[in-house]
């Protein structure tokens, strides 16, 4: 038995398939060129890349590869679509006003807060109590002067999925983009932009297998280009400066095909272990909280309430396993997640919540474990 912890963690990371690592390693070793030269080497990265921007765009709905542009990280092409969107059309005088929700990504909200200080104004729209949003309620949010909408796809810590359909015909018919954080759905849900809606998607690859250090943003054709938030050169149709990350972009190629191949298979087989392993547990703790809504979620996400244990004092029990905790420290002091915090949970039900993930490696035996360890774990401890 191996000594490493099981991992139930898929949604902060997940591993990189062994097919993904040998499709990027010609790129670390023998095929080193830069994309950019005109010579041999540079042909074949550049190549490489072309074939890894069609991947993306399979995965997602695209109607052409030129749509994607690879960034190094959701976070940078989250603050691509935000800030550069939203600086381009307030200079084009369409307004300054952004939506989003009460329960998007720290790189979303800080992207928002600092829009916010530069002039903007930014609404964050509520959600319900399974940290679902209400169509109606960003319809109310949205002004003659909305230039931008931001609503995830997939929340990361109670696995909540957005109607972004819904949200996608109200936008569209008042002209205004709609993005979306889907780092955490293509693995196991369809992303499909066009049934979406969406205008501007984040796609990350350590979300789906893929290493860290590599992401990208679809951007519809025909929507307002953002301005670059990185320049110096001419990579990625202008939009984002920098010798491109080749072996990372060919994993995340390789990483959207595997996505886009299996994705059904795995959804199945995922929700099948975390019904086993909600079982498993609600059987033993009385009281169990399940977070977010179990008709509209990620088919490996469980976020729980724990009745009788911090998620601080069943971490430190339960050294034999790797999960999250759901509160955040900031500036130096512990503080509630937001997310939980906007579908009201109060401090102390925060902090007795833990989020389980499951993914492509996980199987059952590490799923009865996991039950066997956790319901172990005393009331008192």
């Amino acid at each position: 038995m191996s000594s490493r912890p099981i991992y139930l963690d898929y949604q902060a990371t997940t591993p990189v398939d062994p097919r993904v690592v040998e499709a990027m390693l010609p790129y670390l070793t023998t095929e080193f060129g830069n994309p950019s030269s005109a010579h041999a080497y540079g042909r074949a990265a550049a190549v490489a890349v072309g074939t890894a921007r069609a991947q993306v765009a399979a995965l997602v709905g695209a109607r052409e590869p030129q749509e994607i542009v690879f960034t190094s990280c959701g976070t940078e092409s989250n603050h691509l679509a935000l800030t550069g969107t939203a600086h381009a059309l307030r200079t084009a005088g369409r307004g300054e006003h952004i939506v989003t929700t009460a329960v998007e990504h720290p790189a979303t909200q800080a992207t928002c807060d600092r829009l916010a200080a530069s002039g903007f104004r930014v609404t964050r729209v509520p959600v319900g109590a399974d940290g679902r949003l209400e169509p109606a309620d960003l319809e109310r949010a949205l002004e003659p002067g909305t230039i931008l909408v931001s609503v995830m796809h997939a929340n990361n810590e109670i696995g909540t999925l957005q109607p972004l359909a819904d949200i996608a015909a109200l936008t569209r018919e008042r002209g205004i983009p709609l993005h979306t954080d889907a780092a955490q759905s293509p693995a196991t849900v369809g992303v499909d932009v066009a049934a979406l809606g969406v205008d501007l998607l984040t796609v990350v690859g350590h979300k789906m297998y893929a290493p860290k250090g590599v992401a990208a943003l679809y951007i519809r054709r025909g929507a307002p280009i953002p301005l670059p938030q990185l320049v110096g050169g001419g990579q990625e149709h202008g939009l984002r400066a920098g010798t491109e990350n080749v072996a990372g972009i060919v994993a995340l190629g390789a990483a959207s095909a595997l996505a886009l191949a299996e994705r059904d298979a795995d959804a199945t087989r995922i929700l099948s272990l975390r019904r086993r392993l909600l079982d498993g547990l609600t059987a033993a703790w009385a009281g169990l909280r399940v977070n977010g809504s179990l008709t509209h979620r990620l088919p490996g996400n469980l976020s729980l309430t724990l009745p009788h244990l911090t998620a601080a004092q069943l971490m430190a029990a339960t050294p034999e396993l790797a999960f999250s905790a759901q509160a955040a420290c900031h500036t130096g002091r512990s503080a509630p997640s937001a997310v939980l915090t906007a579908i009201g949970l109060t401090p102390d039900q925060a902090a007795r919540t833990i989020r389980l993930g499951i993914g492509r490696f996980s199987d059952i035996g590490d799923i009865d474990r996991a039950v066997d360890v956790l319901t172990r774990v005393p009331a008192t401890t």
